[in-house]
């Protein structure tokens, strides 16, 4: 017999376990990695910021209009006293170069140096053939400051059209009027003489003992030289090792006062045998000394 006083047996809910799960134990080892809760702190404010500059630039007026403000601030900013232009200098130069190089920038000044283009202003003073370089900066005190590098005229180049005056590299630097207007540079004449320029001028320098003869270089056949100097006396170098024959040429007349002589031209071309014109007065006198026509002497 079952007993009177025995309870009934009810149903009872199982304890839940305290333990996480595992995808909540991942989560919670997430959360307390220190680069997953800078990312967060990151990211949260950059999302809001990314949300935000969407809802703006969906509208075609907002958009203007903030585009608008950003350029008047940069107008503004731009032409603040302290960033604006009123004089140019330019040094390193003469006056007339000054002037045409003042006229070729042709600025209307005062205005921002923001709107100067530096490259723009430096290329332009270099297209002018006496400016060797030039440099293009702002200076305190709203100056724009040309620093330019003058070309030296090295020679006189005549052509067909007039005189020219040329750097050492045979660059052009300016037009001459007249040739006595620069009479301490040498002259060179002829066909391609500037582009062998750096070649006269290393010939200039080697007949320098004969330099107060000397009248000038003639480009021959844009092949080759002529030293022409005074009286009439011309030397005909060779294309190849000018320099070297000239040294020769003056070697010998130091030992036999050659250019002395009544010659009209010597030529070197062949340095194996070296040639001479004779003046007529000279040759008629060999050709009396060896019997085949009288001396001017004798006709007297």
């Amino acid at each position: 017999m079952q007993s009177l006083n025995r309870r009934p047996q009810t149903h009872r809910t199982p304890h839940r376990d305290p333990a996480p799960t595992r995808w909540q134990y991942r989560m919670q080892r997430l959360w307390l990695t220190p680069m997953f809760r800078r990312l967060l702190h990151i990211g949260g404010p950059v999302v809001i910021v990314t949300l935000v500059a969407l809802a703006v630039f969906a509208s075609d007026s907002r958009r203007e209009a903030l585009m608008q403000g950003v350029a008047d601030l940069r107008h503004k900013f731009e032409q603040r006293p302290e960033f604006r232009v009123s004089l140019l200098s330019v040094d390193g130069a003469s006056r007339d170069l000054s002037d045409a190089v003042r006229a070729k920038l042709a600025l209307r000044l005062p205005q921002s140096s923001f709107d100067l283009d530096m490259a723009a202003l430096k290329a332009r003073c270099e297209e002018l053939d006496a400016v060797a370089s030039a440099e293009v900066r702002v200076r305190s005190g709203g100056v724009l400051q040309v620093m330019l590098k003058e070309r030296d005229p090295a020679v006189i180049w005549r052509t067909d059209t007039g005189l020219e005056l040329l750097d050492a590299t045979g660059h052009r630097v300016a037009s001459l009027m007249a040739r006595a207007d620069r009479a301490d540079l040498p002259l060179v004449a002829g066909e391609g003489a500037d582009k062998a320029l750096p070649e006269a001028m290393q010939i200039l320098a080697a007949a320098g003992p004969i330099a107060p003869r000397l009248r000038g270089l003639v480009r021959m056949g844009d092949r080759r030289w002529d030293l022409v100097l005074d009286r009439d006396q011309t030397i005909q170098l060779p294309e190849a090792g000018p320099v070297a024959a000239v040294e020769r040429l003056l070697a010998l007349d130091h030992a036999e006062k050659l250019l002395d002589r009544d010659i009209l031209s010597v030529d070197l071309r062949n340095q194996d045998r070296p040639a001479l014109r004779l003046a007529p007065f000279a040759m008629n006198e060999v050709r009396a000394a060896q019997g085949l026509a009288p001396s001017a002497g004798n006709d007297l």
